[in-house]
This record gives C-alpha cells, structure tokens and sequence, in this order.
C-alpha cells in the first residue's frame, strides 16, 4: 500500500533565523491512519503541518499526499484536506452557519445560496448532524463574535469536515474543549476513520490522546527524535518495571542478588522484568513483601525520557 502522505527530507530555515525550523525530516503515513506528530514548543510540528496544508512554502524537500506533488499540484492536495489550527480562522460578522456554508461553497460541494433554507437538504442534514454531535444545534445560527473559545474550535471542526477530507489535519483540536466535548469528538473521529477512512494527523499537548495513535512522530528542534508505533516509541525508552519493597529490607537485597535479579533502588527496589513474567519474577521472592507495584510505559513517560520534563509541552 502506497503511503498517503510521503515527506522527504523536509526543510523551512525562516530568514535570518540561527538554524532550521524544519531540518531534514523524512517520515511516511498509511492510508486510514491515525498519526502524532509530538515535540514542545518550538519543535517544529505547527511548522510542518502548516506545509503539508500548503499554507507554507518549504525551503527543501519533496512532499506527496494523496499522490499529489505538495509544490507542483497544491490546489489538487487543498481539495483532498482539513485543517483545524491552533487559532481560529472564523469570519465573526457571520454566523456559525454562514461559516460552514461558505466552506462549502468554496470546495464546490453545493452551488451558492444566499439562506439557509435554500440550500439543499443533505446540507441541511449534515450540518445539523455535526452541530448535534458536538453540541452546537442550539447556536449553530448565532454570530461567531457571540461565541466562547470552545464553541468557536467546535465550529471549526464542523468546517473542517464538511467536504469529508482524505486526510485531516488537526493541530491541537481539543484545546478549550471541556472534557465531554473532547470525549464526542474523539467518539465522532473514530466513527469518521470507520466509516470513510479518514486519514488523521494529530498535534497534541494531551498525550492521552496520542497514546491511540498508529504511529508517533517526536520532534525535537527541527528533528525527528523517535518514530514509530507507540509500542515501540516506549520499549525503545522506557522498561517495564516493577516496584517492591519489605519491612526485611536487607533481607530482601541479598535475595534479590543472590537470585541474580537485576534491582536498583529508587527507593523502593526497581526490578527490570527485560520481558520476565512479574508472577515468575515475585515467585522467586522467598522474603515477605510491603510493596508490589508493576510499572507499564506510557507515551508520557517516554516523551518526557525524550524531551525532558522542563520542556513545555505546547507549541
């Protein structure tokens, strides 16, 4: 299967800057995948989205999406995205309405029509389909000045998914939403991949929300610092562990030694379980224990192995 989106060597060095934004990444999305493109502030990723939306123009680099070349045939990759940003892009002397039908003016889907009740009954249906789930149908009719920070990012996505997009483009999509609104639109974007195989790539501060991904890509000044599934982004980093203690505790160290189990304490005992079964490990302990915890990685914990915890984490 031919990859939907193919950077190569990718870079945008900004005039005067001290090094490149972007410098030399390379990396490679399947079709109906859900891909984190991570870093803290600065990293690159807004940079690199902002490119593959041809919003950008890159220093160097070849770039494909849906088998269009980014440089020589944008409109033809316009008309195959989406693209929520960080900030809004809403015309606020419109409706949340009139927004939604402009775009969808714009990207040919119906032909013009002045109000709302003119417009086609699929427009109708799908705009009122969208308000619904994400908790807009009460004001999908206000002015866009009238609404709060969530509503307006709400809105955006209502846009964004209107001409149904191969690949859709999400640069931080859930900042200002509230914990239920994040939890429906991550319902309505797995239905979204499901049902039409919607290609997504994702930039994220809620790790959480990484954590499904298909693939991670880490970013670090301009650099790709890990790649690959998120199994393999934490067993790269991070080890499973085991955390135990007892009140004996030098009774316990010299089992362990004597055993040969690796521990370092921290200051529980650490054991690595270096792919070890944890109930084979415990059964070898004869001395009674206070504490057994087990340890699985997560995203965070190897982002943070990356990163490093004083790094914001927002771009």
């Amino acid at each position: 299967m031919q990859p939907i989106i193919q950077v190569t060597d990718l870079v945008k060095r900004y005039r005067k800057a001290a090094r490149n934004a972007v410098d030399g990444i390379s990396f490679e999305v399947m079709r109906g995948e859900l891909f984190a493109l991570l870093g803290p502030n600065g990293a690159g990723k807004t940079t690199t989205i902002s490119i593959l939306t041809t919003t950008l123009a890159p220093t160097s680099g070849q770039v494909t999406i849906a088998g269009y070349d980014l440089l020589r045939q944008a409109p033809e990759v316009r008309r195959h995205v989406g693209i929520i940003f960080q900030n809004p892009s809403l015309d606020l002397n419109l409706t949340a309405e009139e927004n939604v039908r402009f775009h969808a003016v714009l990207y040919g889907l119906y032909p013009f029509r002045p109000a709302f009740s003119m417009m086609p009954k699929a427009y109708k249906d799908h705009i009122e389909s969208l308000a619904h789930i994400l908790d807009l149908d009460q004001d999908i009719f206000k002015p866009v000045r009238q609404f709060s920070g969530g509503m307006k990012r709400k809105l955006e996505i209502i846009r964004s998914l209107m001409h149904r997009p191969e690949v859709l483009f999400l640069d931080e999509p859930t900042s200002g939403l509230d914990p239920q609104s994040r939890i429906a639109l991550w319902d309505y974007l797995r239905q979204v991949r499901a049902e039409h195989g919607t290609t997504i790539c994702l930039t994220t501060h809620y790790l959480e929300e990484a954590d499904q991904a298909d693939r991670v890509c880490i970013v670090n000044k301009g650099r790709i610092v890990s790649y690959g599934s998120v199994a393999e982004v934490k067993s790269n980093l991070i080890d499973e562990h085991l955390l135990v203690d007892a009140a004996d505790r030098a009774s316990l160290r010299a089992e362990l030694q004597a055993e040969g189990i690796a521990f370092s304490e921290t200051p529980l005992f650490r054991i690595r379980l270096n792919g070890h079964n944890t109930h084979q490990v415990l059964k070898a302990i004869q001395t009674p224990l206070t504490v057994v915890q087990t340890h699985q990685p997560t995203l965070e914990d190897a982002y943070l192995k990356i990163i490093g915890p004083e790094e914001d984490h927002n771009d």
